[in-house]
């Protein structure tokens, strides 16, 4: 979606020396760290490797579409920590340290949507790094994207998701133009069009 940041070899200060949360506890999220090839190079915190500067780390995110060729925005729900209440592609998230990112796409986006994508692929990789001017966090990600097909109708976890919506690639520019959306989400779809392109064909318009 505070600690500050581990690594791999390093254990918070509110762990016991033998390295067992205790009972009731929630175990903290961790996610991969990578170098700019992105090669795992340690593990952090979840938020505290998205407090500025930030720390570059492994997401993925997915793209799922109709078949009319309509892309699955979320709203995200208000109550996330991290740009509330905001558009965004289908499903994002970060695998957990040693897990592939397709399969965390999977799991991810059954998770949050209750739907299994169809024909998800891989779309390539993006890089970046964006503030979030609201929170102040920043997304410093190396990111696997993903698109595919959507088949059954999205049941959302209120929890993480406050809305969805199914849009042609024009009702996508006039929503962007006018309501708030996540900072990354141009720059993935940009990343990701060559696939979703080949996916949509030439008469979806993306």
């Amino acid at each position: 979606m505070p600690t500050t940041p581990a690594t791999a070899a390093q254990i918070s200060p509110e762990t016991p020396s033998n390295g067992v949360q205790p009972s009731g506890d929630p175990a903290p999220i961790m996610l991969e760290l990578v170098d700019e090839d992105g090669r795992t190079i340690g593990t952090a915190e979840k938020l505290a490797a998205h407090q500025a500067p930030g720390r570059l780390h492994r997401a993925f995110s997915v793209f799922l579409f109709d078949e009319a060729g309509r892309l699955l925005l979320q709203r995200r729900a208000l109550g996330k920590y991290h740009s509330p209440g905001v558009w965004s592609n289908t499903c994002c998230g970060h695998p957990y340290p040693g897990e592939a990112p397709f399969a965390a796409a999977a799991r991810r986006t059954f998770e949050e949507l209750g739907v299994s994508p169809t024909l998800l692929a891989e779309a390539g990789t993006v890089r970046y790094n964006h503030p979030d001017p609201a929170s102040g966090l920043v997304e410093q990600e190396y990111n696997h994207l993903f698109v595919g097909m959507v088949q059954a109708a999205p049941r959302p976890d209120p929890e993480e998701i406050e809305e969805t919506a199914f849009v042609t690639a024009g009702e996508l520019a006039e929503r962007h133009a006018t309501a708030p959306f996540s900072a990354w989400f141009m720059t993935v779809l940009d990343a990701a069009r060559p696939a979703v392109r080949e996916l949509t064909g030439p008469a979806g318009g993306w």
